[in-house]
């Protein structure tokens, strides 16, 4: 299949992509990731070892699109809150010297 990616077109097959991951360790994997075989490669780092390219001269949207288009699922690491959530009633019921009181839906 013809994908363009940075500008420059190239026959990617989903055999070919397989053929150049084999044996590459993959990197850590932060954001935007391919499934090729059973392991995680991060965009980026496919996109550098299929097209012979740096990394800053393609996006990692070119990657994933022709990467889906060739069969592989693309996929976006979920990132974790930094901190849990403030508790709205805790100051309240310090200033108040009372424990706080949570209703739960249903109850009045």
């Amino acid at each position: 299949m013809r994908c363009v990616i940075a500008r420059f077109p190239f026959d990617l097959t989903k055999s070919g992509v397989m053929a150049s991951m084999k044996g590459i360790t993959s990197e850590l994997v932060t954001g935007e990731f391919v499934i090729i075989g059973r392991r995680h490669y991060p965009a980026k780092q496919v996109g550098q070892v299929v097209t012979r390219q740096d990394r800053r001269d393609f996006s990692t949207g070119e990657v994933l699109r022709a990467m889906t288009q060739l069969g592989f699922t693309c996929r976006t690491r979920p990132t974790a809150p930094s901190e849990p959530l403030a508790d709205p009633y805790g100051p309240a019921s310090a200033t108040l010297d009372t424990p706080p009181v949570r209703l739960t839906y249903g109850q009045v």
